[in-house]
């Protein structure tokens, strides 16, 4: 077909280098999809490479600890997928003898796999002819065949699948769900994309319509709340703090954390001090509290906003458990409190 022939050839000659694509190792395409979701690539190569080094194999992930490998995924966010990353490892590696499953239906039963990942390695691995389906290729399809079909609607990926297998040329799956995944990403870009140097831009039924920045349709919004966090970074007369594992389900699970307290909204010195004392005046006799926050650090999450300020509280004694900074700073964190670290409390 025209479409997935004029695709390749771009391709072709504006391919990105990338490690994962030199192999058919599904472990490592894996690794690297997994890494790829809800990140851009320049963000995840180093990742990629870091994770490749420390864990060449599917049993050397096995083996790590998950403190390990939630070490070395610190600032990739969306830690789940770490921990599923880990789980599955353990699975493959123990329960399937180190070999992941050759098709994209078995695929769909390893933690942590979904559709699109699926199909990647399925294509990528095993040369299956399925197509891979994320946003880049959403927003490529809907705009060169003025797809006007909601694509927050559950029904939308399956007509989207159907449209890219008729567009696949069966005897070379792998390349062209690169060409489209590529070409999303460096082409036909959400914003502002240079329809003038567009290799459709004489097809592309978007734009004759005038229909660019309408398309794909996306009307369901994610919600997203506000938190405010309030970390309390406690030292005593050796200069040990207290840190504390985050076990609730959630953000940052099994990542650690300083003592929290979380608050309807912002708030000042006084009210901290009457919130620290309620929960610690039976531990500790404090000397001084300080906000280490000239203003509160804001953070996005996918669906929340937080709000954080760091106080220092100082106190006679010793702390039980207590440990020293450049302790504290091996285990991992989520990257906001980690960068706080690093910057404030190490200088």
């Amino acid at each position: 077909m025209i479409f997935s022939k004029q695709l390749i050839k771009w391709y072709l000659q504006h391919k990105r280098n990338l490690p994962w694509r030199e192999t058919q190792n599904p472990y490592l395409i894996w690794l690297s999809e997994i890494m790829l979701q809800q990140t851009r690539v320049a963000q995840g190569l180093p990742f990629y490479e870091a994770f490749v080094s420390a864990f060449p194999t599917v049993f050397d992930l096995a083996n790590a600890s998950e403190e390990q490998v939630l070490k070395l995924w610190q600032g990739l966010g969306y830690y789940s997928r770490a921990r599923n990353l880990h789980y599955t490892a353990k699975f493959v590696a123990n329960d399937l003898k180190g070999k992941f499953p050759n098709n994209y239906k078995q695929l769909l039963e390893l933690k942590g796999v979904g559709d699109y990942t699926a199909a990647a390695i399925a294509s990528f691995s095993f040369d299956e002819v399925v197509p891979v389906v994320d946003g880049n290729v959403f927003r490529v399809l809907s705009r060169v065949f003025q797809v006007e079909t909601d694509i927050s609607n559950a029904s939308a990926k399956k007509e989207f699948q159907e449209l890219a297998l008729e567009l696949m040329p069966k005897n070379n799956p792998a390349v062209f769900n690169q060409a489209i995944m590529e070409f999303g990403a460096l082409q036909c870009v959400p914003k502002n994309p240079n329809c003038e140097i567009c290799i459709f831009n004489d097809s592309c039924l978007a734009l004759r319509n005038n229909k660019i920045t309408a398309l794909p349709v996306k009307t369901k919004k994610t919600k997203v709340t506000n938190r405010y966090l309030n970390y309390l970074i406690f030292e005593d007369e050796v200069k040990n703090t207290l840190i504390q594992k985050r076990s609730a389900k959630g953000i940052w699970h099994n990542l650690y954390e300083f003592p929290l307290i979380e608050t309807a909204n912002d708030v000042g010195l006084e009210e901290i001090i009457q919130l620290s004392s309620e929960e610690f005046s039976d531990k500790y006799a404090v000397i001084s509290i300080e906000n280490l926050s000239s203003v509160p650090v804001k953070h996005k999450l996918s669906h929340q906003n937080l709000s954080i300020q760091f106080w220092k509280i100082s106190i006679k004694d010793l702390l039980d458990s207590g440990l020293p900074f450049s302790e504290v700073k091996k285990r991992p964190f989520p990257i906001v409190i980690y960068n706080f670290i690093e910057k404030e409390l190490l200088d």
